[in-house]
């Protein structure tokens, strides 16, 4: 009987979803928010750029490949990584498994340039990482670089691009070889395989495919033999068009991208470790651009750079917890919230409840006067902060109940309520939520 249920609940949210032209598979990454992205490998040795350091020549590939000898892992703890994520609020984080140097942190049997083989390290770090995550009910993601600068079968397409030709990408003018290729192919897809196979990724977070086309990649194909191995494993958008969400790189987006979408941002200007990079964005800043990020309906994937040793560096902790402290207290405003008002209404990022019945206000800094929203047309029954749930003293000044123009809503914000990082409001409405977001009118031309 249970079981039934079970079954009868399941297809319910599956309709409902899809009549919200929703994807099933896509709930959980939607309803995350928050995710970790963890740059490690060996370029953290001499904490130096990974993979672009000896792509643009600013140490040779010996120079670079050398690092490995210091990769020790000799303090790996994915327990207390999982334990750090979910204390920051986390709900998945991707670890890079491959980065563009081709130096694996599994033992695969597709090459010797891996973690087990050729570092101190002599032991598989992704698996205890997975288990790790799954141990703290978090999501599962794995990042792999489709190209290989290390593999000597990768640089054997020819460009029709001017200027110099790198050596680790291309072959030079005359010397393209197709069988190479296509054994290159055949490799990239068996160590994909073998992530699928070992460890069941939730989430494949792919990069490096911009040196190749959709064709020559075989990006269909690679999407179908993913699917097969996994029909709900989800795909970020490095796949020439083949992925299932948008990863905007830095950059906050000005307006939201289409569809399901996450931020990717470092702590500081590196995503690996890089220990004379101490310019560490305030708790602040990172806090204001993830309300940013749920207000417009995307995900916030927070970089962090672990040591050599696997430790997590004290700034780059701190931020975590901190993040941590504020996620616990307005959990109630990300989780289980969707995208917000339109801009124009409020001076910050906004979300909604799942119901539609009550607007999250994220609200930096100081009031010098009333807090202002605008456009809700709803009976207002009542306004408080999140955490403490102290009820605001509000009234609504101007409208026109003639063409339906509400006036807006403002409110005091007492000084000894403002949070240190962001404070949140919530205001709770009798109906969903009825929003003018027009132009207006006189009287005249609403009769």
């Amino acid at each position: 009987m249970k079981k039934a249920a079970i079954i009868i609940l399941m297809f319910i949210l599956t309709v409902t979803l899809q009549a919200q032209n929703v994807d099933p598979k896509m709930q959980w990454f939607s309803d995350a928010k928050l995710g970790i992205f963890i740059h490690y490998g060996i370029y953290s040795v001499k904490g130096i750029g990974e993979s672009w350091s000896f792509y643009n020549h600013e140490i040779t590939y010996e120079e670079y490949m050398k690092q490995a000898e210091g990769f020790t892992a000799s303090k790996y703890d994915p327990a207390a990584w999982a334990a750090l994520f979910k204390e920051a609020g986390a709900r998945y984080a991707v670890l890079t498994t491959k980065h563009h140097d081709g130096f694996a942190l599994w033992d695969t049997k597709f090459s010797d340039l891996n973690a087990v083989k050729k570092s101190p390290a002599k032991r598989d770090l992704v698996g205890p990482y997975c288990e790790a995550l799954r141990a703290q009910g978090l999501k599962v993601g794995l990042y792999f670089s489709h190209l290989d600068w290390s593999n000597p079968d990768y640089a054997s397409v020819e460009t029709d691009k001017k200027g110099p030709v790198n050596e680790f990408s291309y072959a030079a003018p005359g010397k393209g070889n197709k069988e190479a290729w296509e054994r290159f192919i055949k490799f990239q897809r068996g160590q994909l395989n073998e992530l699928q196979t070992l460890y069941k990724p939730d989430l494949l977070w792919f990069d490096g495919d911009w040196e190749r086309s959709a064709e020559q990649w075989g990006m269909k194909e690679l999407r179908d033999i993913l699917l097969k191995n996994q029909p709900d494993v989800i795909l970020n958008s490095r796949m020439q068009g083949y992925g299932d969400y948008a990863t905007p790189e830095q950059g906050v987006p000005v307006t939201a991208p289409k569809g399901p979408w996450e931020l990717c941002m470092t702590t500081n200007d590196s995503w690996g470790f890089q220990g004379r990079d101490n310019n560490y964005k305030s708790l602040n800043y990172i806090i204001q651009i993830f309300s940013e990020c749920i207000g417009m309906g995307g995900n916030l994937l927070l970089d962090i750079g672990p040591k050599p040793d696997g430790t997590i560096d004290g700034p780059q902790t701190a931020i975590l917890k901190g993040l941590g402290r504020w996620t616990k207290k307005h959990q109630e405003a990300i989780w289980g919230t969707t995208a917000g008002l339109p801009l124009g209404h409020f001076y910050g990022p906004t979300t909604i409840s799942k119901d539609k019945k009550t607007i999250y206000l994220f609200y930096f800094g100081t009031p010098n006067g009333e807090l202002v929203l605008k456009g809700i047309r709803n009976n207002i029954k009542n306004i408080r902060i999140v955490g403490s749930n102290t009820s605001l003293t509000w009234k609504r000044n101007g409208g026109a109940a003639w063409n339906r123009v509400p006036g807006n809503i403002l409110m005091v914000l007492p000084q000894q309520e403002l949070d240190n990082n962001c404070t949140v409001i919530a205001v709770e409405m009798e109906e969903e939520l009825d929003l003018f977001h027009g132009a207006g009118g006189n009287a005249i031309e609403a009769n």
